[in-house]
This record gives structure tokens, C-alpha cells and sequence, in this order.
């Protein structure tokens, strides 16, 4: 795996349900958020794109379905294609993939 890419978005990860179809960026989208929100221990935040806005949920709990398990979010979204409710996982070897990425580095406060 090239550390200058993330993981595939299938590996990171799991929809449990969504009434819309998701995209790859959109499934990225979705899973950065959460992905924050599950390192930050906070319920809610909101996302915004060039294609996507809502509120992406921190359940609280962690789910199993076979061999697929990690903590539950819930998504509500306004898409092109209208708005649309997803339920999905981060998966467990998504979030250890994620810890192994290298952090980012700072950004620069002024750019001359």
C-alpha cells in the first residue's frame, strides 16, 4: 500500500443501509467524517462538498455482522440526487489502516 493513498473506501467502510447509491468520493466523504468523529469521541458533525451536505451521526456502539464489525454511523444527506439516509460501519481493518497512515503535516499559517 503507497503511503500517499488512502485505503480503498470498500475496506474502510461497511454500508448497512442507504437509499441513495454512493459514489466512491462520496463513500470517502462520509468515511472521513466519521473517521473524525470516532478519533475525537464527538456525536455529530457536519459535511459539505461540492455534491454532498447533511450531518453524519456517531452512534455510540459498535455492531457486528459476521466477520464485518466496528462503530455505527448514521448519515443524513442532501445529494444531487436529493436527500437520502446511510447507515454504515467503519470497519475495524479500516481503522487499523488508517492508524498505520502517516500523519499529515502541518499546513503553513501564512503563504508568502
Amino acid at each position: 500500500m503507497s503511503t500517499d493513498q488512502a485505503p480503498p473506501y470498500w475496506l474502510l467502510i461497511s454500508v448497512l443501509f442507504s437509499n441513495q447509491p454512493l459514489s466512491p468520493s462520496l463513500a470517502m466523504t462520509l468515511h472521513q467524517v466519521a473517521y473524525e468523529l470516532h478519533q475525537r469521541g464527538e456525536g455529530a458533525k457536519e459535511v459539505a462538498g461540492d455534491m454532498v451536505s447533511g450531518r453524519v451521526v456517531n452512534l455510540r456502539k459498535d455492531v457486528s455482522f459476521g466477520g464485518i464489525a466496528g462503530p455505527a454511523f448514521e448519515a443524513e444527506i442532501e445529494t444531487e440526487r436529493g436527500s437520502g439516509v446511510v447507515r454504515f460501519v467503519l470497519t475495524r481493518q479500516g481503522l487499523e489502516m488508517m492508524k498505520q497512515q502517516p500523519a499529515e503535516p502541518p499546513r503553513p499559517k501564512y503563504l508568502n
